[in-house]
């Protein structure tokens, strides 16, 4: 057992150092064990090793999958197709029944390595690696902390062909149960697919802290007494962890998180123990885990391909055909004769939850030995599903609560015979490993344990599964919420299900290069995954469908919608187009999507809609083709954007929102997902669309808001924060859209990051107003200026977010040489203006800080030198820099060359010579000169939105005094450089969507 030990100069060490009862390790499937803190889940040290998963890469196909939290295996495939199956025996037990060779000349060779390493407790470094050959060791750090380390390797050899069919390592670190009187406070809720780590006190249901590992956990430790301890984890998926966090009243104590929902009429109470196929590396793997009845789950029998039966046609004495590793098998011609991408599609559809897969039958393992170490009650006799239902209900310990039920299979054991020959049993086992792999061709492994460390866990777990159900009824029981209202085109999860869209890229129906895709299809989800490939598979591939104008093929799908939404690749009247297919119950959403379609896509940044079409089952809307989403545009690395820069792209977004808000027209769900880049054009050019308008809202004529009564609008993460709190009094406007594309903006501009955070805390952390732009320095002008407007954008109060007019306005968007115009324009205006004038003043207010302190000493020599010889300049003005770079722009040509050479060229590089020493220069004057909006010098570069809230502002209501008062903008008494002016907030009114024409 692992010792923490301090360091004796004699050799290994004596006396005992406790480990801080602080530390909980955490093993993840990436072969790393992270030490990290108990109360806050951060991360202390930790120690990298190999993958707990080691298989080969040259297996065409996949036929085992290992449960990395178990040791359970997972067939995929078998003789009658039955996708896959919980079979009875674990790789440690084939690698203690090794070696032995079955009747076909397979060879079964399994080896078991132990390894210690020797861990300095403080830093986490690794000092020497202990084997069976070591001597001695020196001890150069005083305390030291012993890991033991299992590797089990099983080998599979065809002396026939004389080739290597299959080997894989897998490692496990050495550890034991808590006692049965062990008190464990906490318990820890991992997501599956992911490293997301959700710790709860188990007396109160308080979210103690979350943590991402960034791959999957497959083991927690604790440090007892003389070495690690396991501590029983639930797997669970994604959206359920956030489902109940976001149900726990007492969240908000511990995490800052705030619950901000309505109460839900039928709460989402009841739990289902499903089957999480995932991938790491090349390799699938297999593990238990809990949904809520929001989460999609794919049903059985939906796994895997038709296959054809095996050649052989020898029997048994029950008349069943017998596959034995020498059978041929073979499959489908046509799948064969198709691509390899093709012939794996299926596979790539099994990552997400499944419903629970039977046990093999138990003649696969009757004549097992009572000298083979396994579960006691693996193997369940052949019964119906109700049947098995029905027990399980009676096995299960009863829940204290009726609110909450975990459906699971019970297990049921039966005696095993122990006059069975053991030759007999190794024939029956390769027979049926090798077979297996014969039909579908890759396998993963996974963790097991002693026989007695296999009971002790199974006991530990079942009641650890009972007190669970306790915790989650009690995360339930405080304020429950209601999921939104899915409306077509939405998905449920937008960060979850962005895996799953990578992961269908790789099938047949995406090329390399270029992905086409439509509105609202890159929305997929894990029960469309699983069957989007067998939609049309009794179809042939060369028939195609025709409704009406509009022709597809089944079997070119680009995506999926939610509500059951298809996306194919068609053609109308010769030109290549997405069509959607749309089911019955969503007809309304349909027809409402296409009527706002109608009116709005004239403009070239919103996606174009062709033509309507319907038959006895479905509807069909024939929308423009496009290349990616703005997904793929920010996070692909070798995406071609053919010269559409970030900023372009933004910029046609927004053009597009703005004429959707000209048109009263609430989008309500704007996202990378909805946003899309077109094809190229003819001269290879392309521009981005906004698209999905399945939750779009057309606001009545007279009104400029939206009722919450029809749900809650929007993908979670994106959702502005008025939209779900109960503290707004006023119903959402136009200014939800342009949150929504402010977190787009700073998700473009930090290639991928949220200004909210993480997907678990984002929106919380949205109802809160806690965002982070860490990604824009400071002290650099492009990202002050983005800045500036993103923060507008987020802002909590609706009122105070920009109209998407004043967004395109904004100077994030204008060009070198219209920033130097408005420079130019800004000197001339002020030129003869009083120095204790009203502009002058605003203008100058902080302007210490922005030119920094003497703007002469951060100039170049040459430029210094130059400005002498003419006239004076104040150091500390703003108003003397910008008329000094009026003037040089003036006479740029008759200045010395070298003065020249060193401002460069105009305009952008004379521009960038001064924003680049000056950051703050461009927004501070922007700000000050808010005060000049309504005259004709600025009408470029202000909204008509600001110029009429200016105008307001300059004109006092009448009073005693207020006819004789001057039309000056309240100041701001602060000096700092980034305050800005007390000048009229502008953007939308409360009342909603309003636009302005002078």
């Amino acid at each position: 057992s692992g010792r923490v030990e301090h360091a004796s100069p004699g050799g290994f060490c004596s006396a005992t150092v406790s480990l801080p009862e602080s530390l909980l390790f955490v093993s993840t499937l990436d072969g790393n064990l992270h030490a990290v803190s108990k109360k806050s889940g951060a991360i202390k040290w930790t120690l990298k090793e190999d993958p707990v998963l080691q298989v080969p890469t040259h297996v065409a196909e996949p036929a085992f999958l290992p449960d990395p939290n178990d040791g359970s295996l997972y067939s995929l495939g078998g003789k009658n197709k039955e996708g896959l199956t919980k079979l009875p025996f674990t790789i440690p037990e084939l690698v203690q029944a090794s070696p032995c060779r079955s009747s076909d000349g397979v060879l079964y060779m399994g080896k078991k390595q132990d390894l210690w390493y020797v861990v300095d407790l403080l830093t986490g470094e690794k000092q020497q690696t202990l084997t069976s050959s070591f001597a001695e060791m020196l001890c150069p750090s005083s305390s030291l902390l012993y890991l033991g380390r299992t590797e089990y390797t099983i080998t599979i050899y065809d002396t026939k062909s004389r080739e290597l069919r299959w080997n894989a390592t897998y490692s496990d670190y050495a550890s034991t149960l808590p006692d049965d009187d062990t008190k464990y406070k906490v318990a820890h809720f991992v997501s599956n697919g992911d490293g997301l780590v959700v710790t709860v006190d188990s007396d109160s249901g308080d979210v103690q802290w979350v943590q991402n590992y960034n791959s999957p956990v497959v083991a927690m430790y604790i440090w007892q007494r003389e070495g690690l301890r396991k501590v029983p984890h639930t797997n669970v998926a994604v959206e359920t962890l956030r489902y109940l966090t976001f149900m726990s009243g007492e969240v908000g104590r511990i995490t800052q998180w705030k619950y901000p929902f309505p109460k839900e009429n039928k709460p989402k109470n009841k739990f289902l123990a499903t089957l999480y196929v995932g991938k790491y590396s090349t390799s699938l793997y297999a593990s238990p885990s809990l949904v809520h009845d929001g989460v999609t789950v794919v049903p059985r029998g939906r796994t895997f391909p038709m296959l054809e039966g095996p050649d052989s046609q020898e029997t048994d004495e029950d008349k069943e055909c017998v596959i034995t590793p020498s059978t041929s098998v073979k499959f489908n011609a046509a799948l064969r004769e198709r691509n390899r991408i093709n012939f794996m599609r299926n596979y790539l559809l099994l990552i997400g939850h499944h419903e629970t897969p039977p046990e093999a039958h138990k003649k696969i393992l009757e004549k097992f030995p009572d000298s083979f170490p396994r579960h006691q009650g693996n193997v369940i006799p052949p019964t119906t599903d109700k049947i098995v239902e029905e027990k399980g209900n009676d096995d299960v310990p009863p829940s204290p609560s009726p609110k909450t039920s975990i459906q699971e299979p019970a297990i049921i054991g039966r005696t095993v015979r122990s006059e069975a020959p053991v030759d007999s049993m190794l024939k029956d086992m390769a027979t049926i490993i090798f077979s297996t792999f014969l039909l579908a061709g890759w396998v993963a492994f996974m963790i097991t344990y002693p026989k007695s460390v296999h009971k002790q866990q199974q006991l530990q777990h079942q009641e650890f599964q009972r007190q669970m159900e306790e915790k989650l009824e009690l995360l339930q029981r405080q304020q429950p919420f209601p999921a939104a209202d899915v409306g077509l085109g939405m998905a449920p999860d937008g960060d979850y299900l962005e895996g799953a869209h990578n992961r269908y890229e790789c099938s047949d129906h995406s090329s390399p290069n270029v992905t086409p895709r439509a509105s609202n299809h890159s929305n997929l989800s894990v029960s469309e995954l699983g069957s989007s490939a067998n939609e049309h598979e009794d179809e042939e591939d060369s028939n195609t469908v025709r409704v009406g104008n509009v022709t597809f093929r089944p079997r070119e799908v680009l995506g999926h919608g939610a509500e059951g939404t298809i996306v194919y690749k068609g053609q109308f009247d010769n030109r290549a187009v997405a069509v959607k297919r749309i089911l019955p119950e969503c007809f309304s959403f349909a027809d409402r999507e296409v009527q706002l379609l109608r009116e709005s896509d004239e403009h070239p940044n919103v996606i174009r809609y062709f033509c309507k079409e319907r038959d006895r089952q479905f509807q069909y809307i024939a929308i423009e083709l496009c290349a990616a989403s703005l997904q793929e545009y920010v996070e692909r690395k070798d995406f071609d954007r053919h010269g559409l820069e970030p900023v372009m792209l933004l910029q046609q977004t927004m053009s597009g929102l703005a004429h959707l808000h000209s048109l009263n027209i609430v989008h309500r769900d704007l996202k990378p997902h909805n946003i899309l880049v077109s094809m190229p054009n003819a001269h290879g050019r392309v521009r981005a669309m906004i698209s999905d308008f399945g939750l779009c809202k057309k606001l009545a004529v007279g009104r400029h808001s939206f009722s919450r009564r029809s749900g809650v609008p929007g993908t979670e993460g994106w959702i502005a924060p008025e939209v779900l709190s109960e503290d707004c009094k006023d119903n959402p406007t136009c200014a939800v859209d342009i949150f929504s594309a402010g977190c787009v903006f700073y998700y473009v501009v930090s290639q991928g990051s949220h200004p909210f955070g993480k997907s678990l805390q984002r929106q919380a952390n949205i109802l809160l107003g806690t965002y982070s732009l860490d990604h824009l320095q400071t002290d650099k002008h492009e990202d002050i200026v983005a800045r500036d407007l993103i923060e507008q954008m987020v802002s909590m109060e609706p009122h105070r977010r920009p109209s998407a007019e004043s967004v395109l306005k904004h100077p994030f968007f204008w060009s070198l040489e219209k920033e130097l115009q408005f420079f130019q324009d800004v000197s001339d205006r002020i030129e003869k203006e009083p120095l204790d004038g009203p502009i002058v003043r605003q203008l100058e207010r902080g302007g210490r800080a922005v030119v920094k302190a003497d703007w002469r000493e951060h100039i170049t020599v040459p430029l210094q030198t130059d400005l002498r010889k003419f006239r004076s300049y104040k150091g500390g003005s703003v108003r003397d820099l910008l008329r000094a770079m009026r003037n040089k722009k003036h006479h740029y040509r008759e200045l010395p060359v070298e003065v020249q050479e060193t401002l460069g060229s105009i305009p952008d590089d004379f521009v960038s010579y001064f924003t680049s020493r000056f950051p703050h220069l461009l927004m501070h004057t922007y700000r000050a000169m808010r005060t000049c909006v309504s005259e004709r010098l600025f009408l470029p570069y202000y909204s008509t939105a600001e110029q009429l809230a200016a105008i307001r502002a300059q004109c006092p209501p009448p009073g005693p005094h207020g006819q004789n008062e001057p039309c000056n903008l309240p100041t701001d008494t602060s000096s700092s450089s980034s305050s800005q002016p007390q000048v009229p907030e502008v953007g939308y009114p409360t009342g909603g969507c309003w636009n302005i024409i002078l």
